[in-house]
């Protein structure tokens, strides 16, 4: 049988202790049974399970393998496309409710770290950092948009504010969210995944779903065993493949880079980011970065369109990473790893229901670790029979990819091409 273990980043190389969980053997029955032990999966197993289901996470790899364990760390609020996009396509209705939720992910983390005592070094503090006057005009409508919603932990930050959270000339200003913050990703989803164990969850680890048979009681085979339940819910995101085509049609896997370096030292660490927030810029192709809690600077960016690895991760970073922060032109890069997160056309998250009772949410593109959080408790709620808010999400309208799957990489790489000129000259 084979094994995959974790890829060899930072977050791996310092993650708590957990266990190996065996892979599915034979036949067995739950009530839920979900597939990918990411933050969306193990978060509805976690709600599903404190209302007292009987859940079974079955999961390819590791907890955590793919994007949960993986990503930047950031809990940034709202969605990938912001709440003045989604009020030009829904009701008011469906856009309240959607509005609501933006805000709530962040949290559900901070809950769940207190309930369950979590270790995963929780920090308060976000921030959007302004390159030109255009995005500073920018934030502000975002400011007075999201207060429109009862977020009000904002604050702007003018050309002297922006110099007190982040050392560096760059910027001309930003704006302070201060419900925003950063964790170690890995770390919080071990955590998440012993809590579910804690309260009679089980999780197979190297068990990748090789099928779903729909019906009134659907079954997931993997190639030793296979799981009966009365509900499943796939959660596999950018690592679930082709296993439901009507799932793979309208998204896209895309990778991000991310690097970390070598440990700063107390007096580096505090000129670059003396508040200890975590950043991220305003670009359309954007950098983020923030401070591990051994004072390494995380650093990612880029996106690689279909989720390729990239043969010299630090080459594509590192330029990006000095044109912050000159004063690292000799600092070691001690990890550099890539992670897959799936795109939508719409960059809008997909949720919804393959016949009665097989549940998804997928696509966060790029924006998941808040949103997986509200998406478990919306999942939950269905399957108790409370779907006003996963038809909420369900109803946001999606489309295929132009060309459909064969043209969908260069299709989207020449759109972000051309965004990428428009950060590069301002406009």
């Amino acid at each position: 049988m084979s094994h995959t273990p974790y890829p060899d980043s930072y977050y791996a190389a310092s993650a708590n202790p957990a266990p190996d969980r065996p892979a599915l053997q034979g036949d067995h029955e739950t009530d839920v049974c979900v597939i990918g032990a990411g933050y969306t999966g193990i978060s509805t197993a976690l709600f599903l399970l404190e209302q007292g289901f009987r859940v079974t996470v079955l999961e390819a790899a590791r907890v955590g393998f793919g994007a949960s364990g993986r990503n930047g760390g950031q809990i940034v609020n709202s969605y990938s496309r912001d709440l003045d996009v989604i009020e030009k396509q829904v009701g008011p209705q469906q856009a309240r409710l959607l509005g609501e939720m933006a805000f709530e992910g962040g949290r559900i983390i901070r809950e769940r770290v207190q309930r369950y005592a979590i270790d995963c070094d929780l920090k308060d503090g976000g921030v959007f950092a302004a390159i030109n006057a255009k995005q500073l005009r920018h934030l502000e409508q975002q400011k007075a948009l999201w207060e429109r919603y009862g977020h009000t932990q904002l604050e702007l930050l003018d050309d002297r504010g922006i110099r007190s959270v982040v050392g560096t000339e760059r910027y001309v200003g930003g704006m302070l969210d201060r419900s925003g913050g950063h964790i170690h990703p890995l770390n919080l989803v071990l955590g998440e995944a012993a809590a579910v164990e804690s309260l009679g969850g089980i999780i197979h680890e190297q068990s990748p779903v090789v099928k779903v048979q729909q019906g009134a009681m659907p079954v997931v085979f993997t190639a030793q065993g296979q799981v009966r339940a009365r509900f499943v819910v796939v959660a596999g995101n950018a690592y679930l493949g082709d296993l439901l085509a009507p799932l793979a049609a309208k998204s896209m896997p895309c990778g991000s880079q991310v690097i970390a370096t070598e440990p700063l030292g107390e007096e580096m660490a505090r000129r670059l980011l003396p508040q200890d927030y975590c950043v991220e810029d305003c670009n359309y192709l954007l950098d983020y970065y923030r401070l591990s809690a051994d004072r390494r600077l995380i650093f990612g960016g880029g996106v690689v369109y279909g989720a390729r690895d990239p043969a010299n991760i630090e080459a594509l970073i590192r330029p990006n990473l000095l044109r912050t922060f000159p004063a690292l032109r000799d600092v070691k890069i001690d990890y550099a790893w890539t992670g897959n997160f799936l795109l939508t056309l719409s960059r809008l998250p997909q949720v919804g229901r393959l016949g009665d009772n097989i549940y998804y949410s997928q696509g966060c593109s790029g924006h998941g670790v808040t949103y997986t959080h509200v998406a478990g408790k919306v999942l939950a709620e269905a399957i108790r029979g409370q779907a006003e808010r996963f038809d909420a999400f369900a109803a946001l309208p999606h489309y295929p990819f132009p060309g459909g799957r064969l043209f969908r990489v260069p299709f989207t790489a020449l759109g972000a091409w051309y965004y990428q000129l428009r950060d590069r000259f301002g406009g």
